[in-house]
């Protein structure tokens, strides 16, 4: 094993601005490089931004605009905006994992998704968020099993889910089974509760975990954001304050000690070195998928096929798949 230095990027998006908050990935990522780090991490859904109006307004009420802008600044796989993304860690030489508002080329449906590029400039994994959060569901859709891996890199292995996916416990485990080292956990959750929940996850398996923030001001909504003055109504400041995402980036050892932050309220960029022999000594007292398991009693099935909401044969080729076996999570043609 050996050592690695770790970027996590608490920022602020430019709300459904997908070309300016790619200028600042840029920024952010060559301020990362520049102090040395090999893997640098951005909150979850950073392009272009979180749909903050599904906290703030009634579902249905007039968001059909907010809606569209988001569609339209969405990032498409692979597309012009990969294609910056990759370049970005091909020029910095790092690992950049970044938290995206997904949508197929020809589809509306918008998804949560984690993308790991490569130093080589390659997009080497993509994961799409199994089950959004409660007034998540009214705008993202869910992915599907075939995006449930862990990324081979030249320090160690990297993986993670997506905010409270990180509250599934047999996603988890599956990914555990991979032999993840590193597990970056991009969220929306304030509070020290989610800290708690960093902290023994980290125990859980024994490894790293990078949870990393975005953070937002209301004053840092768009001066031309369309009905700016409704999209966050004075009752809800008054009830919530004025921070729309406060952040709660930390970075966290196997021994669940917290190693950087967590900070809120401001953009920082965390850095920590991370000694991935602590993954293997820690492991020596509990192993969750090795010697702390037991196969004979307790079996986990996990379903990885994508799930394209249409599978298509020719008369002849066979029998047509049964309906269990295609299936459609809404994952909208995912593929592995």
């Amino acid at each position: 094993m050996t050592n690695v230095r770790v970027a996590a990027v608490q920022a602020s998006c430019v709300l459904m601005d997908q070309k300016a908050t790619l200028d600042k990935v840029a920024e952010l990522t060559a301020k990362a490089a520049a102090q040395g780090a090999q893997l640098v991490v951005f909150p979850e859904v950073f392009v272009p931004g979180t749909p903050v109006w599904m906290d703030t307004q009634l579902i249905w009420d007039g968001d059909d605009d907010f809606f569209r802008l988001l569609a339209e600044n969405a990032v498409i796989v692979p597309g012009p905006a990969t294609e910056r993304l990759a370049g970005l860690a091909r020029e910095h030489g790092v690992w950049l994992a970044a938290g995206v508002e997904e949508r197929e080329r020809h589809g509306g449906t918008i998804y949560n998704t984690l993308l790991y590029f490569s130093p080589s400039g390659v997009l080497a994994e993509r994961h799409r968020k199994l089950v959004p959060t409660g007034a998540e569901r009214t705008v993202w859709g869910m992915g599907d099993g075939s995006t449930l891996k862990v990324v081979d890199t030249e320090f160690g292995r990297v993986g993670g889910l997506i905010c409270w996916e990180n509250y599934m416990p047999l996603a988890r485990f599956h990914l555990y089974a991979q032999g993840v080292d590193i597990w970056l956990a991009p969220t929306l959750a304030p509070g020290d509760r989610w800290i708690a929940s960093m902290r023994h996850i980290a125990r859980e398996n024994r490894m790293f975990v990078i949870g990393v923030n975005p953070v937002l001001h209301v004053d840092q909504i768009p001066a031309g954001f369309p009905h700016r003055d409704r999209l966050v109504p004075a009752q809800y400041r008054e009830e919530h304050g004025d921070w729309l995402e406060e952040g709660n980036t930390v970075i966290v050892a196997p021994s669940g000690d917290i190693l950087a932050g967590p900070v809120r309220q401001r953009e920082e960029i965390l850095i920590a070195d991370l000694d991935l022999g602590d993954v293997l000594s820690g492991r020596r007292h509990l192993d969750p998928v090795g010697h702390y398991h037991r196969p004979d009693i307790f079996r986990l099935l996990v379903d990885t096929s994508p799930r394209p909401p249409v599978v298509e044969t020719r008369l002849g080729d066979g029998p047509m798949p049964s309906a269990a076996a295609v299936g459609n999570s809404g994952a909208g043609g995912a593929r592995g």
